[in-house]
């Protein structure tokens, strides 16, 4: 039984061995066991610690035979993604001029997983920057997806999907400022929930300087993992508040409101937005299971969706021109470069009232949005309009580019409004798996989270079954 405890889940695990009918020791064994022959072929982790993740888990059981209360995640193993700071190791975000960042101290995020119980494994790969929704880089190489290497695995936190998928780790960390964390989800079959902007702390010691307005605003950290019950775990253990982080909110995780409703929104796209028959098809498949869980799901399109896909890239790119794309320039790799400069070609320049302006019509969006949800407390939408990209699509200049920025707009229009999106699979098409996306108002992450357990009830699907490995 132990040798299986990679394929356990987290929410398992963590019961088991709080009642000790496992050991930390084991299940830390079966993930690093499982990772020493898979990650040479799929190269989701760029670190591994075996020893310290043993003496950790060694720790772990300790704790809990001394009768020590244990937290969420007591001696479960999990991934960290490599942009986040792990204290004693180095946050190089797949650049090769930050191999030697050595962290100080932890990202908040990491530190209530931590915290938690949770063991440390490994570090998981990212795109130089994590600024690409491909993961690949010059200092830890290419990160496979498992279902199809011709194909991307998402990406900025491909790795963190890789290693869920394959059974590295029942959790994985991860961020989302464009989809990072819903599209390696859906590439690679497993579920991924990034929460609202403000719901877990999030600070890294080891950066330079201040992030950005628009990156603050857009960007979150949450948990990659095989099922919705895991997520929920990996997301209560991760968002306690942290002086560091201003923008923490203490909202409840869950809300309970007595007669809720169960008015779904089903978003197909529009003419300027067309998704690809096999997305439809998924969202049609995961609206009939809502509707079959007791939803009841209309087709209706969000306020001003192209605008807000528009307002991402705007925004972000005419705020990242700055520093931003000059260390681009100075330390990122050429892919990074090239995929990089294709995406400012696609960028209207804003002057100072321009830029002032766009973000004030934020506002006015996210207003119109909770509107919206005042009628549909759930959106059912694509994750990408299109199935998962072929490798190094960014690659191929600005056609290519343009390509890819409208396929990925139901990603990015919920990013830069600080959204929580769930991806959750539903099955498989041409080889690849495919995920739909559901999104509700701020801080009700338990919105999607019970949508996305009545889809995940039908579905019956099991990554571990049906993956390459």
């Amino acid at each position: 039984m132990t040798n299986d405890l990679w394929r356990w889940s987290a929410l398992d695990l963590a019961q088991a061995i709080r009642h000790r009918e496992v050991s930390s020791r084991d299940a830390v064994q079966s993930c690093l066991e499982r990772a020493r022959r898979l990650n040479p072929v799929f190269n989701p982790l760029t670190e591994i610690y075996a020893e310290q993740a043993l003496r950790a888990a060694d720790a772990a059981d300790a704790a809990v035979r001394d009768g020590r209360a244990p937290g969420l995640l007591h001696g479960v193993p999990v991934t960290i993604k490599a942009n986040a700071d792990l204290a004693g190791t180095a946050t190089t975000n797949g650049v090769v001029a930050y191999r030697d960042l050595i962290a100080r101290e932890n990202n908040p995020a990491v530190d209530n997983w931590i915290k938690a119980g949770a063991i440390v494994i490994g570090r998981t790969n990212v795109p130089a920057f994590s600024w690409r929704w491909f993961s690949d880089n010059d200092l830890h190489g290419r990160t496979l997806n498992p279902f199809d290497a011709a194909r991307t695995p998402g990406g900025s936190s491909g790795g963190a999907a890789v290693a869920a998928a394959l059974g590295l780790g029942p959790l994985a960390h991860g961020s989302d400022q464009g989809g990072s964390i819903r599209y390696p989800a859906s590439a690679c079959g497993v579920a991924g929930l990034r929460p609202s902007q403000g719901r877990v702390p999030g600070y890294n010691a080891s950066q330079r300087s201040e992030r950005p307005v628009v990156s603050q605003l857009a960007a979150t950290q949450g948990p990659l993992g095989r099922t919705i019950a895991d997520l929920r775990l990996g997301l209560a253990a991760m968002s306690p508040g942290d002086s560091r982080d201003p923008w923490w909110v203490p909202a409840p995780l869950e809300w309970r409101e007595p007669g809720e409703s169960r008015r779904v929104a089903l978003f197909r796209g529009t003419a300027a937005f067309r998704p690809d028959p096999v997305v439809s098809a998924a969202l049609e498949q995961a609206a009939a299971w809502l509707e079959d869980a007791g939803y009841h799901v209309e087709e209706a399109e969000p306020p001003r969706f192209g605008e807000a896909a528009g307002l991402w890239l705007d925004v972000l790119m005419n705020e990242a021109a700055g520093s931003m794309g000059r260390e681009i320039e100075r330390a990122g790799d050429p892919a990074i470069q090239r995929a990089y400069r294709s995406m400012l070609a696609r960028v209207r320049d804003l002057d100072r009232d321009a830029f002032v302006e766009a973000m004030a019509m934020r506002t006015t969006i996210l207003r119109e949005w909770g509107e919206f949800f005042e009628r549909f407390p759930v959106l059912l939408m694509p994750v990408s309009f299109e199935r998962p990209f072929p490798v190094d699509l960014d690659q191929q200049g600005d056609e290519a580019m343009e390509r890819l920025l409208r396929a990925q707009s139901p990603l990015v229009s919920t990013a830069i409004l600080g959204l929580p999106g769930l991806s959750v699979p539903v099955g498989m098409a041409d080889g690849v798996p495919m995920g739909v996306q559901l999104v509700a108002g701020r801080f009700r992450e338990d919105r999607c989270l019970a949508a996305g357990e009545a889809i995940e009830a039908r579905a019956a699907w099991s990554v571990l079954d049906r993956c390459a490995a």
